[in-house]
């Protein structure tokens, strides 16, 4: 009996001793804690080799979409990815960033991983608005004014912007006042507030002032437009006039309550 109380007496001393967290958890207890750790250590070095490591969640192709003028090449050069890289550290900002740069053609684009094995490349291209004659090319111009790209042939459906120039003396005066870039803006807006049916038939957007815009359509007939302001109206007061005088040669919305035609 003494030597079976003793005995206890030193297993509760053992249990007891040793540091504060083994005394409170027990020995049980912290061995299941230390094979739960490695474990979890385990899994996470076996994820970041994966991830970095392996050979099997590499980058292998580039995919594009949303190209119409640009080819699916050049976005694919542009963006610079490197084949066989890990890809968990392709950086897609920077792919944006990038294609942004050499590509001003591109309006909006959106780069992002395909996992396992592929990186997606989705593109919006400008759309041109209007094109400046630069010598015997030409400049395309969107819809926020913005030059984006000069090509050697100009594309169909797309008027040409004429800009004031010194020799008339009001002319000079617009362009001191206002600049070249903020008359250039203004036939933007005009250009973009044209009914669908007018815009295809419009050849040339003529800028004489601030206040001072005119269409030549394909046909030879002209659009006093006068400035930018209240485009909507102005379009659909150029609906209704052509539709009332069809052999008309000649339109004034530049005051849309008040428009007029003339010639036929």
């Amino acid at each position: 009996m003494a030597g079976s109380a003793t005995a206890e007496r030193g297993a509760r001393q053992q249990e007891s001793s040793g540091p504060p967290l083994v005394r409170r958890l027990g020995p049980r207890r912290l061995r299941m804690i230390i094979v739960l750790v490695l474990a979890v250590s385990l899994l996470g070095a076996g994820a970041v080799w994966a991830l970095y490591g392996s050979q099997w969640l590499r980058v292998r192709e580039v995919s594009v979409t949303g190209t119409d003028v640009l080819t699916p090449q050049q976005v694919r050069e542009a963006a610079d990815v490197t084949v066989g890289s890990p890809l968990v550290s392709v950086d897609t900002d920077a792919i944006e960033a990038r294609l942004r740069e050499e590509l001003p053609r591109i309006d909006s684009v959106e780069a992002v991983r395909s996992w396992p094995h592929g990186v997606s490349v989705k593109v919006v291209e400008r759309t041109p608005i209007l094109l400046i004659r630069k010598g015997a090319k030409f400049v395309e111009v969107d819809d926020e004014g913005v030059r984006f790209a000069t090509v050697s042939e100009a594309p169909r459906g797309i008027p040409l912007l004429e800009t004031a120039t010194s020799s008339a003396r009001s002319a000079a005066a617009s362009l001191r006042r206002f600049g070249e870039d903020r008359l250039v803006r203004e036939a933007v807006r005009t250009a973009g507030s044209l009914p669908s049916a007018v815009a295809r038939r419009t050849r040339l957007v003529k800028v004489r002032s601030y206040d001072d815009i005119a269409l030549r359509l394909n046909d030879g007939r002209t659009v006093a437009w006068g400035s930018a302001e209240n485009g909507a109206a102005k379009g659909r007061a150029l609906t209704a006039l052509m539709k009332a005088a069809p052999a008309a040669r000649h339109f004034d919305v530049s005051a849309p309550t008040a428009p007029a035609s003339s010639g036929s």
